[in-house]
C-alpha cells in the first residue's frame, strides 16, 4: 500500500513539473513575428534585432522573434500597422509615433512642429509622466507597450537648394508619411507636401519627381540619400520621432509572468541601446556625422536661432490647432515638462 502510495505521489509530481512554466511554452507560437519599417542597416531595426536576440536567449528559445522589416507583413503600408498590431496580424513591433499617429492622436504630440529643442526636451517627455501617460493611453487601446526608442530628429533634405528661411521651401515637392498633421506643417511653409512609401520615395527621388524629404540624419546615411539628388540638407530639428516597443494584448497573455518580465526587461534594454545608437554621430561636440555628409558632397546648412525662429512663427497655427486635436492638457504637460528640463 505504501509502495502504491509512493508510485502515485511520485506520478503526481512530474505531472506538476510537466506543467510548470517551461512546459508551458509548448502553448507558445513557434515564432512571434515582428514588425518593423526599417531594417538593421539603421538604428530603427537594430533596436528589433537586439531585443529579439536577448528575448530569444533569455527564454532558452521559449520566445522567437522572426523580424519582418519594410513592414512586409502589410504589404509596405505603414500607416496600418498599428490596426495590424491589434488584429493580431502582427505579434510584436518596434513602431513609429508618427505611424501610430492616426489611430491614437495623442502620439501626435511629437509632431507638433518646433515642440522639442533638444534631446534633453525628448527625454524629459518620454521618460516621464508624459510618456506614462501615453502608455496609458496605449494600453487602452488594446496593446501593451514596453519601452521607448528613438528614429530622431527629422531633418529636411532636397535637391534644389538650401533652405534657410520658410521661403526657400516654397513650391517643393516634399515626401512625407500619411500624417494629416505633416501635411499641415508642410502646407503651412509653402510646400507641396506628398504622401508615399519609403520604398516608392527613393526612385521619386532619383527621378526628379518628388524634390525632397524629412528624416533623421542617420536614415538620410543608411539609405544613401545623397545618391538621389538629395544634395542639400537643412538641420532645423522640427519634430523627434520617439519609438514605441510592444506587444499584442493577447500574446502577452498568453506567456507566463515570468516570460513576460523577460520580454518587458529585454525591450527597456533594447530601447536605451537602440537610442545611444540612433543619436550616435549627433550628440557630441563636433557632431561627426555632419562631417561625413559634407565629405558625400553634400551641403549642410545649419540655422541660427533667428532662422529657426522664423520657421517657429510660420507653423503655429498648424501648432495650435493640433494642440487642441491632441489635448491641450497632454500637450501643456509636455511643455511644463520641458522647460523644467535639465540640459
Amino acid at each position: 500500500m505504501k509502495k502504491r502510495t509512493f508510485t502515485a505521489s511520485l506520478l503526481a509530481a512530474v505531472a506538476a513539473v510537466a506543467f510548470s512554466a517551461p512546459a508551458l511554452a509548448q502553448n507558445y507560437k513557434s515564432e512571434y513575428r515582428m514588425s518593423l519599417v526599417l531594417g538593421t542597416a539603421f538604428p530603427w531595426g537594430k533596436g528589433g534585432e537586439i531585443w529579439a536576440n536577448k528575448v530569444r536567449e533569455r527564454t532558452n528559445g521559449r520566445i522567437n522573434i522572426k523580424l519582418y522589416p519594410g513592414v512586409s507583413l502589410l504589404q509596405g503600408d505603414q500607416t496600418r500597422e498599428f490596426s495590424a498590431l491589434r488584429q493580431g496580424v502582427i505579434d510584436m513591433a518596434v513602431g513609429s509615433t508618427i505611424n501610430w499617429s492616426p489611430q491614437v492622436k495623442q502620439l501626435n504630440l511629437f509632431s507638433l512642429p518646433f515642440l522639442f529643442p533638444d534631446y534633453a526636451a525628448v527625454d524629459a517627455v518620454t521618460q516621464g509622466e508624459v510618456g506614462k501617460r501615453i502608455f496609458q493611453t496605449l494600453e487602452k487601446s488594446g496593446v501593451v507597450p514596453l519601452a521607448w526608442g528613438e528614429n530622431g530628429y527629422r531633418e529636411i533634405s532636397n535637391s534644389k537648394r538650401p533652405i534657410r528661411t520658410p521661403d526657400d521651401l516654397k513650391g517643393l515637392k516634399i515626401r512625407v508619411v500619411g500624417s494629416p498633421l505633416f501635411l499641415d506643417t508642410f502646407t503651412a511653409l509653402g510646400a507641396n507636401p506628398t504622401q508615399m512609401s519609403w520604398a516608392d520615395a527613393q526612385p521619386a527621388f532619383a527621378s526628379g519627381a518628388v524634390d525632397g524629404q524629412e528624416n533623421p540624419i542617420s536614415v538620410y546615411q543608411a539609405a544613401k540619400l545623397h545618391t538621389v539628388n538629395q544634395k542639400y540638407i537643412t538641420m532645423w530639428g522640427y519634430i523627434n520621432d520617439p519609438l514605441i516597443f510592444v506587444v499584442n494584448k493577447d500574446v502577452w497573455n498568453s506567456w507566463t509572468p515570468e516570460d513576460r518580465e523577460i520580454v518587458r526587461q529585454a525591450a527597456i534594454e533594447a530601447g536605451q541601446e537602440e537610442i545611444a545608437i540612433a543619436r550616435k554621430g549627433m550628440v557630441e561636440a563636433d557632431k561627426p556625422l555632419l562631417k561625413e555628409l559634407e565629405a558625400n558632397g553634400v551641403t549642410v546648412t545649419q540655422l541660427t536661432e533667428q532662422e529657426r525662429a522664423a520657421f517657429v512663427k510660420a507653423t503655429r497655427s498648424v501648432y495650435d490647432k493640433w494642440k487642441k486635436q491632441i489635448g491641450a492638457d497632454l500637450v501643456e504637460a509636455a511643455e511644463k515638462a520641458i522647460a523644467a528640463r535639465k540640459k
